[in-house]
């Protein structure tokens, strides 16, 4: 069961972002009792990432309202996940944990692997939150042949809200914990867990992105949208390593810079702004701004290339729209009606929401094609209405970059010094970027 439900989350994460890069994958250890850890910046989507791209089986923590939530408690149970009460949670048994941390350490010690979110709760905050003692009251109770290792997994994304957007899953290296000795209550000397949970938080943060105010992560987000629009296919590049990598040294040396040259930080951030009012103003997406040469002949060979997709797409394309447009309003309206205070679902939201509404869809058409025209035309239908749904999407995505391409050749043909200007602006800033983060490695 539990392999079959992973390869249809995993189909599941392909259809919600457009691109999921995994970094580190072969350092996770395939045998012996294993901990990981994980920032929680987007709520029920985050451990789905490590379910399905980890090349083992892992159990996750997860808190004890899940296993009561309609829907959810199905696939946290199927996931053999383990129920822990948290204060903050209504009506919390905290003595319930005691249980929880033994089952949790004789899964260990028999060799298993166990996730876990030491941040206690999702957010959007710029940098990671104090972590909870949980990872490291486990870790050092663990008694087993083989010693416990500790793997921390930073997830990064780059539009954490929005359907089709990049994410990140970094796994990074582990570290061995050797077990401390256990007092009448079963808990670790807190000396010993205070050291642990700092050294978990030191690994965690060379994996995510940090930064004290929300304006740095701000300029560091636009920058990053620079780099990522130089893509080679134009279309937008997935968080890759090397661009967290830029980014997160950025952020860390910030303060750095702001010390030892404020002026010079001061007019990168105005020339990142500017740009991008320039490149707003012109009414172009960054993905439609191409990195190198630009001429007519390779405009008319592209476009011809694109509509020439965008055609093959249409005969399924368009009825997909058509039949899959009431699910997708109706996922709209749902979100929609979801407060600040619950923005941090919002991704989940949408995802169980399409879970349940779109395969609703599917069994529709395929009720309606077998008393209309029979069981093969239902047979037919089963087989065509998740496939016109991905053209459908497909398509939409298709017409965006036509519509980018054509924004971009009116601004070359009526414009082309406005044009080649954003491109040469563009280049220049990643120059600047590239030095200064070169600089803050050698600080």
């Amino acid at each position: 069961m539990a392999s079959a439900l992973r390869t249809l989350l995993r189909l599941f994460l392909r259809v919600f972002f457009r691109r999921i890069e995994t970094n580190g994958r072969d350092r996770v250890p395939r045998q012996g009792p294993l901990l990981l850890v994980l920032n929680h910046p987007n709520a029920l989507i985050d451990p789905l990432f490590v379910l399905c791209l980890a090349p083992r089986p892992v159990s996750f923590l997860a808190k004890a309202p899940l296993f009561r939530t309609p829907v959810v408690s199905w696939f946290v149970r199927a996931f053999g996940s383990i129920p822990v009460e948290r204060r903050i949670d209504p009506g919390a048994d905290l003595n319930r944990n005691r249980e929880m941390f033994a089952r949790v350490r004789r899964h260990l010690s028999a060799g298993g692997a166990v996730a876990l979110f030491p941040e206690g709760t999702s957010h959007s905050d710029p940098r990671l939150r104090p972590l909870k003692s949980g990872a490291a009251r486990i870790a050092l109770g663990v008694q087993s042949a083989e010693p416990l290792r500790i793997q921390p997994v930073g997830l990064v994304y780059t539009a954490k809200e929005t359907f089709r957007s990049s994410a990140l899953v970094a796994f990074g290296d582990p570290f061995t914990v050797m077990p401390a000795p256990l007092d009448d209550h079963g808990e670790p000397p807190a000396a010993e867990v205070e050291r642990l949970t700092a050294r978990i938080t030191h690994a965690l943060a060379a994996l995510t992105l940090e930064a004290d105010e929300a304006e740095v992560l701000e300029l560091v987000r636009r920058t990053d949208a620079i780099l990522a629009s130089a893509a080679a296919d134009g279309e937008e590049a997935a968080a890759s390593p090397e661009r967290v990598e830029l980014r997160r040294r950025l952020l860390a040396g910030h303060a750095n810079l702001a010390a030892r040259a404020p002026e010079r930080l001061e007019r990168l951030r105005r020339r990142v702004f500017r740009y991008e009012a320039r490149r707003i103003g012109a009414g172009i997406d960054p993905w439609d701004l191409p990195e190198g040469g630009y001429t007519i002949g390779g405009v008319i060979t592209a476009t011809v290339r694109l509509f020439s997709r965008f055609a093959l797409l249409l005969p399924l394309g368009l009825p997909g729209l058509a039949l899959h447009y009431p699910a997708y309003w109706l996922v709209g309206v749902l979100t929609g009606r979801i407060g600040p205070r619950e923005r941090e679902a919002l991704a989940t939201v949408k995802a169980l929401a399409a879970f349940l509404l779109f395969p609703l869809t599917w069994t529709l058409i395929v009720v309606l094609a077998w008393r209309g025209w029979g069981p093969l035309a239902g047979g037919a239908a089963m087989l065509l209405a998740p496939l016109t749904g991905w053209m459908a999407l497909r398509l939409t995505e298709l017409w965006d970059e036509v519509v980018g391409a054509a924004r971009a050749l009116t601004l070359y043909a009526l414009g082309r010094r406005r044009f080649v200007h954003l491109q040469a602006e563009r280049r220049a800033i990643r120059a600047e970027l590239g030095h200064i983060a070169a600089e803050l490695e050698q600080v």
